[in-house]
């Protein structure tokens, strides 16, 4: 059971990862044309030597461009839970220490608690690069 908690642990990092270079990136599509590639993301579209912004407002390019985003948004919820699992670990760590400390000699903590930590760390590092792919965005609108 805990294989699987630290395998959906990594999933769902590498998940986030995956969402915001998806996102961010002009490689959506790509296609050879005249004897040249070009290619396009959600934002802009490039051609050998120059990229440029969409101009066209398209439906499934506009609903795809609010999903995007809205998951972006959502992981937002990421850095709550982060929070709250740093302060679970916290705690966690404080009172065993001071109970198991003054009483045994021989303790040490496990993987399952490592684990804890290391989502902490994935939780916060996914929040980071949505709150950065974020202000990326508005910045591109903002152009």
């Amino acid at each position: 059971m805990y294989s699987f908690m630290g395998g959906g642990l990594f999933s769902a990092g590498v998940g986030n990862i995956l969402l915001v270079i998806s996102t961010a990136t002009d490689y959506w599509m790509q296609y050879h044309k005249s004897g040249s590639y070009m290619h396009h993301g959600l934002w802009r579209y490039c051609v050998p030597g120059k990229c440029m912004t969409h101009t066209d407002s398209i439906a499934y390019w506009d609903a795809t461009r609010a999903f995007m985003i809205l998951s972006i948004l959502a992981c937002f919820f990421g850095i709550i839970i982060g929070f709250l699992v740093l302060l679970a670990m916290a705690v966690y760590t404080g009172m065993t220490v001071n109970y198991y400390g003054k009483r045994y000699w021989n303790w040490r903590f496990s993987w399952s608690y490592i684990m804890g930590w290391v989502s902490v760390v994935l939780t916060f590092f996914s929040g980071t690069l949505y709150v950065y792919v974020l202000c990326q965005v508005h910045f591109m609108f903002m152009k």
